[in-house]
This record gives C-alpha cells, sequence and structure tokens, in this order.
C-alpha cells in the first residue's frame, strides 16, 4: 500500500498532467505529449512543500516561456480531493504545491494504524540478500575494525528486511588454511615452551604472537598434561587447533550475542575443503582457460575478468599504470590460497540463491574489491551482484588523546574490551553515525556521557520524555482517543508541521538507506526526529488546552513515539520509557 508521502506525488502528477490536458483543449499549449517532470521538496519550505519543474522540461515542446506554461497549468489546476491546498508560480516557471491538513491528519493516522510496522516497504519486493560482515580471523580477539563493521553491517542488514528485502546474515569462519597452519605452529611453541623453556623453542616472527596464544597453551596443557611434548608434529599441532579452535569461534558467537548480533548461519571455510567445492572452484577455472603454472604454485589470471571493475588503476613506482595482478590459487606446497577459497564461498553463496550478495570489509581490502567480482564472472556468475561496503578506520577517543591501550589489560583494545567499558546502545548507535566510507573518531568519554551532547542519550531521552507525556495526563485522568479527522486538522503550527513531515518521510528514508547501502542515515533521521519533537514539545503545550487540541496533539505525540521506538528496534537500540 502506498504511504501518504507517495499517494500525495501521484495525486499531484496526475494533478499536473490533467491541467496540461485541459490547457491543451482550451487552445493555450500544442497537442503535445508533457515530458516526465519531477517532483522535489524546495529547501526553503516558505516557497512550498512540493516543487515541480514540469513548465521548464517542457519549454522545448510547447515552444512558449516555461512562465507561460506554469501559469496555463496552474490555471487548470483541480485539486480538490487531494492532500493539496494551493499551488504558486515561481521564478521563471516553477510549480509550487502546499500541502493541505488532510496530508498532515493522514501521515498522523498512518503512523498510528501501523504501529510496529510503520517504515517498513516492500520496496525490495522480496529479492533474497545476504550480508556477510565481521567475519573475523578465529585466531585471535575481534578488534575494533570488527566492532564497527559489526554494527554496520547488522543495521544495513535490518534495513534491507524493513525496505522489504528478505535479507540472510551471515559470519564467515576462516577456519582453514593458512592462518590455521600459523595458529597450529603458534599454539604448539608456546605449548612446547611450557615443558622446555622460552629459550629451546623459537617462536617464528611471523606466528601469532599474542597472550590469548599462551592462555591456550596452557589450558591445553592442563588438560593433557606432557602427553603431547614427544608426539609427531602433525599431531600435536592438529590437537592443540582441536582444542584451541572451538573455544575462540565459541568466544565470537559470545561477543556477537552481547553486541546484539544473530547470524542465519556462521558458514566454516573447512567445509569447502572437505566437500570438494574449492577442488571443483579451481578445475573449473583451469577448464575455462583461466589460470597457469609458474615457480610450482597454480596462478588465475585475475586481471581477465576483474579489470572492468577496477575504478583506478595502480600506478607503480615509475609511474606507469598497472592492471589487476594475477593471484596464486594453489601454493608450490599444494595448500590452496585463501583467495581460492574466497571465490569458491562466494560461488556458494550465489548457488544458495542470493539476488545480492553484500560484503562488509575492511577498508584494506579495497584492492581485493575488483579481482572477486572479476572472479564471479570468471566462474560463470554476475561479478556485479556482488557489492562490497569499505569500511574505514576508527580511531578511539579519551579526553582529545587517542587511546591505543585497553585500561585494563594494557593491549590494544579488542571488541570484548569497548562492550565492557561502553553500553551497547551507544556502540551501535555511534558506528552508525558515520558512512562506511568515512573515518570515524569514537570518544569513549562521550558515549557514557548523560547529556544531550550524547547523540544516543539525546534520542533516548526523547522517547522517555514522550512516554512522561502519557503518564503525567494519564494521572489528570486524560487518555488517547483514536484518531479523529477533525481533530488532526487542528495540527496547524509550524513546529507541528515540522514534525509530521519528518515523520510522513520515514519509510522513504529507510528506503533510500537501502538504495545507498548506508544505514547511518537511519542515526541521522533519529537525531532529526528528536530534534524536531523537542522543538515541538517547547512550543507547543499539551497539558492543559481544549480537549480537541490535546487529543490531536496527543496523536502527534503517540505517532513520533511509536516512530522513535522503531527506528531504535530497528538499530537494536533500546528505547526506555523512563530516564
Amino acid at each position: 500500500m502506498a504511504t501518504i508521502v507517495q499517494q500525495t506525488e501521484q495525486q499531484l502528477r496526475a494533478a499536473v498532467q490533467a491541467a496540461v490536458r485541459a490547457a491543451i483543449s482550451a487552445g493555450e499549449l500544442p497537442d503535445e505529449p508533457l515530458p516526465d517532470f519531477a517532483v522535489e521538496t524546495p529547501a526553503d519550505r516558505s516557497h512550498g512543500d512540493l516543487a515541480v519543474n514540469a513548465a521548464m522540461v517542457s519549454a522545448r515542446v510547447y515552444r512558449k516561456a516555461p512562465r507561460q506554461i506554469a501559469e496555463s497549468i496552474a490555471a487548470h489546476l483541480e485539486l480538490d480531493g487531494t492532500c493539496l491546498a494551493r499551488a504558486e508560480v515561481a521564478g521563471p516557471g516553477f510549480l509550487n504545491f502546499f500541502l493541505s491538513p488532510a496530508y498532515y491528519a493522514g501521515a498522523v493516522k498512518e503512523v498510528l494504524e501501523q504501529g510496529d510496522n510503520y517504515g517498513r516497504s516492500d520496496y525490495g519486493q522480496g529479492k533474497k540478500v545476504m550480508v556477510e560482515y565481521v567475519s573475523a580471523n578465529p585466531t585471535g580477539p575481534m578488534h575494533m575494525g570488527n566492532a564497527r563493521g559489526g554494527a554496520l553491517g547488522d543495521c544495513l542488514a535490518s534495513v534491507l528486511d524493513a525496505a522489504g528485502y528478505e535479507v540472510a546474515r551471515e559470519f564467515y569462519v576462516n577456519d582453514a588454511g593458512n592462518q590455521i597452519d600459523k595458529f597450529g605452529l603458534s599454539l604448539e611453541v608456546r605449548y612446547l615452551q611450557l615443558y622446555k623453556g622460552e629459550d629451546a623453542v623459537d617462536m617464528p616472527e611471523d606466528a601469532y604472537h599474542g597472550d590469548d596464544i599462551r592462555e591456550h597453551a596452557k589450558g591445553f596443557a592442563a588438560r593433557y598434561g606432557d602427553t603431547y611434548v614427544n608426539a609427531p608434529q602433525e599431531e600435536r599441532r592438529k590437537a592443540l587447533v582441536a582444542y584451541a579452535l572451538p573455544l575462540n569461534i565459541e568466544k565470537m558467537h559470545r561477543d556477537m550475542a552481547k553486541y546484539r548480533i544473530e547470524y542465519d548461519r556462521w558458514f566454516h571455510e573447512s567445509t569447502l575443503h572437505n566437500d570438494g567445492e574449492l577442488k571443483d572452484t579451481i578445475d573449473l577455472l583451469t577448464q575455462r582457460g583461466l589460470t597457469y603454472e609458474k615457480d610450482g604454485a597454480l596462478w588465475y589470471r585475475a586481471g581477465e575478468y576483474g579489470e572492468k571493475y577496477q575504478s583506478k588503476k595502480h600506478t607503480n613506482r615509475d609511474g606507469v599504470e598497472e592492471g589487476i595482478k594475477d593471484e596464486v590459487l594453489v601454493r608450490a606446497n599444494g595448500n590452496p590460497t585463501y583467495f581460492a577459497a574466497d571465490i569458491a564461498y562466494h560461488r556458494n553463496k550465489f548457488a544458495r540463491g542470493f539476488d545480492t550478495c553484500i560484503d562488509v570489509w575492511g577498508a584494506d581490502h579495497h584492492g581485493h574489491v575488483a579481482r572477486m567480482k572479476g572472479a564471479m564472472d570468471a566462474v560463470g556468475l554476475d561479478g556485479s551482484k556482488l557489492q562490497i561496503v569499505l569500511i574505514q578506520l576508527v580511531r578511539l577517543m579519551r579526553d582529545g588523546e587517542v587511546v591505543r591501550m585497553s585500561k585494563r589489560s594494557g593491549k590494544a583494545i579488542q571488541l570484548a574490551d569497548l562492550l565492557d567499558e561502553v553500553p551497547v546502545d551507544a556502540a551501535r548507535f555511534f558506528f552508525n553515525l558515520r558512512e562506511a566510507s568515512t573515518q570515524m573518531d569514537f570518544d569513549l568519554g562521550l558515549a557514557i556521557e548523560q547529556s544531550s551532547s550524547n547523540p544516543v542519550y539525546y534520542v533516548q531521552y526523547a522517547h522517555a520524555r514522550l512516554c512522561s507525556i502519557f503518564r503525567t495526563l494519564q494521572e489528570d485522568g486524560v487518555t488517547l482517543n483514536a484518531p479523529d479527522d477533525g481533530q488532526l486538522c487542528l495540527l496547524d503550527a509550524p513546529e507541528e508541521r515540522e514534525l509530521i513531515r519528518h515523520l510522513a518521510a520515514y519509510t522513504g528514508a529507510i528506503v533510500t538507506c537501502a538504495k545507498e547501502q548506508d544505514p547511518a542515515g537511519m542515526t541521522r533521521y533519529a537525531m532529526e526526529l528528536a530534534t524536531l519533537f523537542h522543538k515541538f514539545y517547547n512550543a507547543c503545550r499539551v497539558r492543559g488546552i481544549e480537549s480537541d487540541r490535546q487529543q490531536a496533539r496527543l496523536c502527534l505525540c503517540e505517532a513520533t513515539r511509536i516512530t522513535l521506538k522503531n527506528v531504535l528496534t530497528l538499530l537494536k537500540i533500546d528505547a526506555p520509557e523512563k530516564m
């Protein structure tokens, strides 16, 4: 069903087209079809609520000055029965329309009638979309990039769902390949050092040196003692990985749950190795003539398909532009690379029937985008249906200084540290304040501050204040009645109408965020809604006024509360009734 915003635009277009036909019948315009025209919102509302450029785009067709065309159209406009009150000709030929009281009444009723479902639409027409995000390496703790990626990816999935797509959330667990071999080596060294001393067994420079590796080695030793000290190397490493990897993955599950992220599937890379999908994908590329052998390794001709997705060519030290470099699929030692597994994984995604697959990656993966899109074309799929959201870096700040270490552990701050220090509401809201493509500063002090300077507190306080209005009036014996059109048409103060226009824009805001894959638009919408509510609250009394106007304003307050709660729920942020 069309929203009040869509209905009004449809009415406006129909009215303009009918007026043009009437002008043609009256001999004021030549009998030519009206070109397509735009309906826009003027920056200055005093010029109207909606503006149309029909006269401007038809000047050549009708061979008249736009102002003359606009005046002919205006003279024949019939707006009775629409949500439009009147129209004016402005400037060189714009047609500016003003909304009627029926529009404002209808917008409030729409929110009240739809309740928790307000904002949802069928824009996506049920198309299947997968959003894969975080997908942190399971060999260690999750970092700040994962924290931002988690909030953005999860909220993007929610936005797409609200916009009418069928959405699946997925976490890709890299539990195979080179990083797991390195994980096993690192664990082995720390385990053997417990029994032989640190000087007796060297830790390679490129191994994992974190404290988590030491803790896993100690835990393994507590369970198995020195049983594996003299075991064959392969057996020892396999046992260590079998012990430690599930613990890391379990912690990932816990951290994501604490972050209010629930996935539809945790996809394990190892399944691609075990069920033959990885080998099948490599064989397919070879059959298509897209691989070659060099230095004992199997290489993929990445540029053959990838260059069409390359927005900017790399320039080498000599200033010469270079295309996409070829990629190793299978190393000389026979082990497939991460890139090979990634092609197989994305092939698997599309085989599950998704119309679009969205990956949320760190900005350091920008060079990987064209190669992966091209690889989808190379295996017979459509690389344009793989869409990548690149996330820029986060700087943690406290008192104007960059923070790199946790106060608790003295080590680099991880996702778990952040969620121990900052409320989940604040973390999810703050990480959605900026577009993924922009670097951001996360102010740790501001995130826990209980003042209007803290954006999430500011928005939540607006919801709590709305709830308090109803509690106070209930004590006076005043309750909200069913909306009455006559009462709602009394909402004519500038602050009321500005607030209602923003409420009416919510569904469109969700669709825009889905189109642009930018969930940060939701936090912007929520902050603007809170601002407009506070403005209304300060200008328009709700208590101690005549009954009809009081009921109209209560309806507006309830519509605002519903919308504010809906956007916070979409962001998986609490909407408190008291603060």
